[in-house]
Formats: C-alpha cells, structure tokens, sequence
C-alpha cells in the first residue's frame, strides 16, 4: 500500500430520510441496513482497508457522534476522528480533514466518501480507487466516481463528460442536480451522463489550491489554525473557525467551478441508499417484490418495504408500492418513495409531538 493514500469518510448526516429507523441520536450511517451485522460506517470502513493503511483513514462527524464512532470503530485515534461542531454541508467538512491530513503529509493524496452507500461489486471499486489514486497522485485533478445510468433518476445529481477522450478519465462538462424527470431521459438518451456518486478523489495540494480559489475564507481559516491540527488547541480552534463558516457543498462550492475536474466511469453496484426505495431495490425480494423482514401475513399486495418486531404480527391486505416500518415508538405507513415528502412530515412530528420521536 502506498503510505501516502488517505481516505476521509464523511459520517455526520443525521439521515433523515430513513426515519424512524434512522433518528437524530442514532442515524442510518451507525445502522444495520442491509443486515450484514455491520452498519454502513462500518462496511464502508473495512472496504477502504484495501485502499490504504488504518491509520490513514479519518471519520469526519458531529461531536454528537463520537461515542458512536469510538464505538464502532475502537481502533480509530482521536486524532483521526474530527469532530465538526456544527453541520455547514461538504465543503468545509473536507476541508478539515484535507488541511490537516497536509499538516501531517503534505503529499497525500486522498478518497473522499459518503458513509452511508452501498458497493455490491466492492472488487470492480477498489481497482478504480486504486487507479484513481495513482492518477490523482501524480496530477493536478480533481477525480469524481460517475456510475453508469440504468433509468432516468431524479433523485440523483448528473455528472455531463467529453466521450471522445481516449482515457479512463473524462473530462467534466457540466453538473446538473437532481434533474426533472424528462431531462433525465434525456440525460439517460445522450449517452453523455452518469449519475454523481460524491466520492471524490484528488491530492491535497490540489484540493487545497481549489479551496484556496474558489472558497477563500475556508481555505484562510483552516491555514490560519494549521498549528493547532493533531494538539489540544485543534478543538477549539475548529470551533472557532465554523462560527465563521456558510453552508455549502462541495459540489457548488468547488467541483462546479473548476476547470481541472475529471470523472471515471464505472459500475460499482452503487446505492446512495437515500430513500426507503432505494433500500427496496437492493434488498432480496419475494414473489411478489416484497422486501420482509417482519412477522407479516400478506394478501394481495406486492412491490413494497416491511420492517419490524418479528415479536409482532402485521397482517397486510391491498398495498402496493407501500413502506411499513414499525420502531416500537413509532409506526410509518406511507409510499415508499416518499424521500421529497419526509422532511415535512419529520417538521410536522416535531412540532406537534415534541423531539421525542425525532
């Protein structure tokens, strides 16, 4: 392994689209979802340690979730786990974790990952890591996954490439996010898109310069603090520094601006897991593309999602393309593709019941 290869998960999300299983003190990333006996983090972590040595991969969360992380990942130094003291989106979560992993090896080059996905073909990614990597290594580029489009996704961003270029990398036209539903078909019809994966893959030095051009602030702020990285003045010091900080991703922030940004295309068995029908696509399924893991007795319905007690029995009549989820405190019932309506509902549930169930 090359010592200088890093890998930076980004685990603060509170998953509010997988409520009631995910919730704010325990969200979906520090799950179980598919039933491995791992949670994503976990699986996502033991993937990346093919990529590079253990000490070389950081966790980026909330302070709220160190224990959980300490938890699951013993193994982990606190100097590898960065505590964001307020969620500001992606952009100031990686440069964080870029500017100090450069305090440490100003010649690292580094993946930087969601910890809440799903890679079925785990052998296929880590050879394009790998690949990448090396690539990102030895040039001034700025590295996105794309994964090859199978129906046209409006819950996805879409990444538009050059087709005429010999090379494994493909120079990046355009990002589009999350598109209408016609311009999907188009995107899928040209040939000329691949849904954005967000796991991105760069040296430091470059993914700082691009901070440095396109988000100044970011950029001054963590250089202004690069005494305190890895000593007892690093909390603080963070927390000083996000006071300051907008909300921003990444994408908007810098990879939409630059010039120097590549994409290499793949097909990975990816999920961004981001909706209770994704989950459904992936999971076993029955005769009637049920996804059970309950104690159900059904009649007459087909395509949808249960999850519960095996202690209690549902009985089921009539739904299709439904999600029944039972947490004990709270019962879901809904469309399973409902992604674009579950922040109202988590809004209306706070307000009318408290934090209780949140």
């Amino acid at each position: 392994m090359n010592k200088h290869y890093y890998v930076v998960i980004m685990a603060g999300g509170v998953g509010s689209r997988f409520w009631p299983y995910s919730r704010n003190d325990h969200p979906k990333q520090f799950i179980d979802v598919l039933g491995t006996g791992s949670s994503l983090l976990q699986l996502t972590y033991q993937r990346f340690l093919h990529v590079c040595p253990a000490k070389n991969i950081y966790v980026v969360t909330s302070q709220d979730y160190y224990d959980l992380v300490k938890a699951q990942l013993p193994d982990m130094t606190d100097d590898q786990i960065l505590l964001e003291p307020a969620r500001k989106n992606t952009a100031p979560c990686i440069a964080y974790a870029s500017y100090k992993i450069a305090k440490k090896d100003p010649k690292a080059t580094m993946v930087v990952t969601p910890s809440d996905h799903a890679i079925m073909k785990e052998k296929i990614f880590i050879k394009a890591i790998n690949k990448s990597l090396k690539y990102a290594f030895e040039n001034d580029i700025l590295i996105t996954l794309g994964i090859h489009p199978n129906r046209p996704e409006t819950g996805y961003g879409y990444i538009q490439y050059h087709i005429d270029n010999g090379s494994a990398f493909k120079k990046v036209k355009t990002f589009t996010e999350k598109p209408q539903l016609d311009l999907a078909q188009k995107f899928l019809e040209s040939g000329e898109f691949v849904w954005n994966a967000g796991i991105f893959i760069w040296n430091v030095s470059t993914i700082n310069k691009a901070f440095h051009e396109y988000l100044p602030d970011i950029s001054e702020s963590f250089e202004s603090i690069s005494e305190s990285y890895y000593t007892p003045k690093e909390k603080k010091a963070i927390e000083k520094a996000y006071s300051h900080f907008k909300i921003i991703s990444i994408d908007y922030g810098v990879m939409e601006k630059a010039d120097n940004v590549y994409v290499i295309l793949g097909d990975f068995g990816w999920s961004d897991l981001g909706s209770w029908g994704s989950l459904h696509d992936i999971k076993k399924k029955d005769g009637d593309n049920n996804v059970v893991e309950a104690n159900v007795m059904m009649y007459d319905t087909r395509d949808s999602l249960f999850l519960g007690d095996e202690k209690k029995l549902m009985v089921i009549q009539g739904l299709e393309d439904y999600l029944v989820a039972d947490t004990g405190d709270v019962l879901l019932i809904c469309k399973k593709d409902i992604e674009s309506e579950m922040r109202k509902i988590l809004k209306d549930v706070k307000k009318k019941k408290g934090d209780k169930y949140i």
